[in-house]
């Protein structure tokens, strides 16, 4: 699921069991038939691989259900198996079946994934690997059998959604597999994991799910990864899950056209990834988010609600990249599976909740003036609360205050700012924050005073030094003739495989002011952004010259990091021009 897998190694040896063709082989020995999930279910994607026992974590953070990422052959070509590629980790009691039968005994089951972002992309997936659909139908049929699941997951990304014959052995073992448990009477459901975009499933999706009908396969979900979108745009993560899971219940209707409209949402899955993703800050799932879509999951009535992952649920990373171990955000540990987990049951309720608004969201004023704004609560869930209020922000020589500080979510208050003659000009970011129990809401407000605007200079921003310095690089970085955008000289950020090749220069601007960082950059996946005081960044791939463009605003120092990097493994990218505005 994650970009960052492609970090791990997780194939230890050769693996050349081989499945009995068509046979159903379990090592569960007296395997009953599984009980099936709630009508929806919360189930967060477990990490399989980290030596943990979901269990104890399913019991730490409130999660009754778990998916368990994930299961893949361990070397391509092979048709069995191995929780994460390894074969140390086989599908048997032994893995994880005393803590699969731990969390059953609490009301709670597990949802096996096959595939996941490693597995796709180096053709371990089972269907891409194993060209033989009995022997794929029956390493089906083993995890079934071995920990008597209620679900299987495929998780479908990268280079499985091209590979066509892949897709159709997919569907076609699962067409077998479904017409053995009904013989059996077993019941056994099945779910596809696939990326989107903002408007519903990309085409290479949909060939999935078409694939999947012209075989007589039965899909249960279709769980949409409302997460790395990777288009530069500005997102707000909670409406592009709305308008993406929207399109898709468009999309299943001319699939299924005899399904209602609430039988097509009843097939939704919804997976975020908590915090910040692999893009970067611009794609940051937030605890409001997570509030924001349990209430309009429940409102729809999708079948599942889950995220990447359950080891990412904690705040040890604040400000920080995507990683597997963390969210990059503050938040209370287990903040999202404590927000989702009421969406399990039958008929989950939506959550007391409320928004916050400024209007108008901007004003300009004249050094020694004021500015007054209205400050609208309103109950987006439950029953309406308290909701206290205040506003940060504001630049030296100004104040703002609202009034009343306390409200009841419907009502409104006033921001009022004043400012003197001292007030600097420039724009300033204003943060208006409601705080209830359910948690808290923010709103934002852009004050300019008129006048110039600072700016804080870059130093060696050109490289026309022929030198590094003052920037901070790894090895491997250097100054080059060519290619150059201006001038005689560019910077070369080196990425290799265990390196971006950053390179960064700290600055200290003007506090709580609104910026725009440029540079011109060419390379795969070159990275422009700053961190510290502030958090922002954006990206290309590109032959040429390419200027990236990234607003931030400081914070109470006005100390940030600029920085510009590849990705790993991507090659070098290059960097010239500079500028802070």
């Amino acid at each position: 699921m994650s970009r960052h897998r492609r970090l791990r190694t997780f194939f230890t040896s050769l693996a050349t069991t081989v499945l009995a063709a068509g046979g159903l082989l379990t090592g569960a020995g007296t395997a009953h038939a599984a009980t099936p999930l709630p009508t929806h279910v919360f189930a967060p994607y477990f990490e399989a691989w980290t030596g943990e026992s979901p269990a104890n974590l399913a019991q730490q953070s409130g999660a009754k259900h778990l998916t368990m990422a994930f299961l893949q052959a361990a070397t391509k070509g092979s048709c069995t198996v191995y929780w994460n590629g390894d074969t140390g980790m086989p599908v048997s009691q032994s893995t994880f079946g005393a803590d699969i039968a731990t969390i059953r005994s609490r009301g709670g089951d597990v949802i096996p994934s096959f595939g996941g972002y490693t597995a796709t992309h180096n053709g371990t997936e089972i269907a891409d690997s194993c060209t033989d659909v009995d022997q794929i139908a029956a390493a089906y049929e083993k995890v079934i059998t071995t920990y008597d699941v209620p679900r299987l997951d495929f998780d479908i990304e990268d280079n499985s959604l091209p590979n066509a014959a892949g897709i159709d052995r997919r569907n076609k073992a699962m067409k077998k597999v479904e017409d053995w448990a009904a013989s059996t009477g077993r019941s056994i459901q099945f779910s596809y994991t696939l990326p989107t975009t903002t408007s519903g499933l990309a085409e290479n999706g949909l060939a999935v799910l078409r694939n999947a009908v012209s075989n007589g396969a039965r899909v249960d979900v279709v769980n949409m990864m409302t997460f790395d979108y990777y288009d530069n745009a500005t997102h707000n993560m909670a409406e592009d899950t709305k308008t993406s899971a929207n399109g898709l219940v468009s999309q299943l209707g001319a699939l299924y056209p005899g399904k209602t409209e609430p039988q097509r949402w009843a097939m939704v899955g919804i997976t975020e990834m908590i915090g910040v993703d692999d893009f970067g800050p611009g794609e940051t799932f937030t605890m409001a988010d997570a509030t924001t879509v349990y209430n309009w999951a429940v409102s729809k009535g999708i079948n599942e609600l889950s995220f990447w992952a359950l080891q990412r649920d904690n705040g040890n990373c604040p400000g920080g990249q995507a990683a597997d171990n963390c969210s990059g955000i503050e938040q209370p540990l287990y903040y999202f599976s404590k927000t989702f987990a009421p969406f399990t049951g039958g008929n989950p309720v939506p959550g007391n909740d409320f928004s916050v608004t400024s209007s108008p969201g901007t004003g300009s004023v004249d050094p020694g003036g004021s500015l007054t704004a209205s400050i609208t609560t309103a109950v987006t869930g439950g029953k309406p609360q308290q909701v206290s209020l205040a506003v940060t922000g504001a630049p030296s020589g100004a104040t703002a205050t609202i009034s009343p500080s306390t409200v009841t979510a419907g009502e409104t208050a006033k921001l009022s700012i004043s400012t003197t003659a001292a007030t600097a000009s420039g724009s300033y970011l204003l943060t208006i924050t409601g705080t209830a129990a359910s948690g808290s809401h923010t709103a934002t407000y852009t004050l300019t005073i008129n006048g110039g605007t600072p700016s804080g200079p870059i130093l060696n921003a050109g490289f026309e030094s022929g030198a590094l310095s003052p920037w901070t690089a790894v090895a491997g970085d250097a100054i080059v003739s060519s290619p150059v955008h201006s001038g005689s000289h560019a910077l070369q950020a080196a990425a290799t495989g265990s390196s971006t090749g950053e390179a960064s220069q700290n600055l200290t601007l003007a506090p709580n002011h609104a910026y725009t960082l440029k540079a011109w950059v060419q390379g795969s996946f070159a990275y422009l952004g700053v961190r510290g005081g502030a958090t922002a960044s954006a990206w290309t791939s590109s032959t040429g010259w390419t200027q990236l463009s990234v607003p931030f605003t400081t914070g109470a120092s006005g100390a940030v990091t600029v920085y510009v990097h590849g990705w790993y493994g991507q090659g070098n990218v290059y960097a010239d021009d500079f500028t802070v505005t």
